[in-house]
């Protein structure tokens, strides 16, 4: 589907058929113009020919969560992977890509082995969620739709940053998906420049940082972007946002062990979060080939040093290691259908 072409296709009729057909398409959430009764046949036989709402793509299940992975195919071939997460409590998240591939190279991340093949446009970032919108629908339940959106799936959300919130705005439409702001949530490597734009934006959206190490020296190991952007930078930069924002700033740190899971680490991310609106998510490795995960104990033990510190901490649950969708492990290869 290319929102663009619709765009050109309907750019010499009626405002309202536009309006027609966003409904259609993000409400109604056809897959078939043919669908779209309230225009007319030659126009339906145009944009079906020309534009058509078909999304190329493989879908994978998890035996071991609730998580469906897609593998969409964009029109000139590359592929991009998406993942719905069904959690216990109704919610249904999907995790977004930004771009075809990564650039950022962190050693524990498969899209970062990848390389970046192009930033994504605005309507194959919007489709991603489309794509899942229409999976549950078509499920045929009460109150089953999308309540979350997150950017944290292949690519770096700043690196592509005016179609990300281009995307934002539709995913956020109240005559669209209506998703609101406050359960959107964009993750960074810690890109400074995009921090301190972010924070001058009007919409709610959350900001989370993957921080995944807690001194410069083993930050830089793990993430290159850590020497262009070092701790102190970044850390200067969130703390400007929350005082623009008010708003609280999550710290997703990946657990590898003996890597960052040694009470020393602890001791060092103890002292980072110095601040009532960060929190810690912590974040078992999800294998890629280079590290090892930690252990349950090791997890504990790291998580019960925080706690006592009087940091606030969240745990990720593990969603669809067994079809490489879990957190890191997004690289356009695939398991089980």
């Amino acid at each position: 589907m290319n929102i663009d072409k619709i765009k050109l296709i309907l750019a010499d009729e009626p405002a309202y058929r536009m309006k027609q057909v966003w409904h259609s398409i993000f409400v109604d959430l056809i897959d078939s113009w043919d669908k779209c009764t309230t225009l007319p046949k030659v126009l339906r036989e145009k944009l079906n020919a020309e534009a058509p709402l078909e999304i190329a793509c493989e879908v994978f299940g998890s035996q071991k969560s609730r998580s469906l992975k897609a593998l969409i195919t964009l029109e000139d071939g590359n592929k991009i992977e998406s993942v719905l997460l069904s959690h216990r409590d109704g919610r249904k998240t999907v995790c977004v890509s930004s771009q075809v591939g990564c650039s950022m190279g962190c050693t524990f991340c498969a899209t970062g082995k990848m390389g970046r093949e192009r930033n994504l446009t605005v309507g194959e970032i919007v489709v991603q969620v489309l794509f899942f919108a229409r999976y549950l629908k078509s499920e045929g339940k009460e109150n089953n739709r999308i309540t979350n959106i997150v950017f944290m799936g292949m690519g770096e959300p700043f690196l592509n940053y005016d179609n990300v919130w281009k995307a934002i705005r539709i995913y956020n439409d109240k005559d669209g998906l209506n998703i609101g702001a406050r359960h959107i949530s964009i993750s960074t490597c810690g890109l400074v420049e995009g921090i301190n734009k972010f924070a001058k934006e009007p919409m709610q959206v959350n900001l989370a940082i993957s921080l995944h190490a807690p001194n410069d020296e083993l930050r830089s190991s793990l993430m290159p972007v850590n020497r262009l952007n070092p701790l102190d930078e970044l850390m200067f930069a969130v703390k400007n946002y929350i005082a623009k924002s008010g708003r609280q700033v999550m710290f997703e740190y990946m657990l590898i062990d003996g890597v960052t899971d040694k009470e020393i680490h602890a001791k060092q991310l103890i002292e980072l979060m110095d601040n009532k609106l960060f929190v810690v998510n912590l974040i078992r490795y999800n294998p890629t080939g280079s590290h090892k995960s930690s252990s349950a104990t090791a997890i504990i033990r790291f998580k019960n040093l925080l706690l006592r510190a009087g940091i606030k901490v969240t745990q990720r649950q593990t969603f669809g290691t067994d079809i490489d969708a879990a957190c890191g492990q997004l690289a356009t290869k695939n398991k089980k259908k």
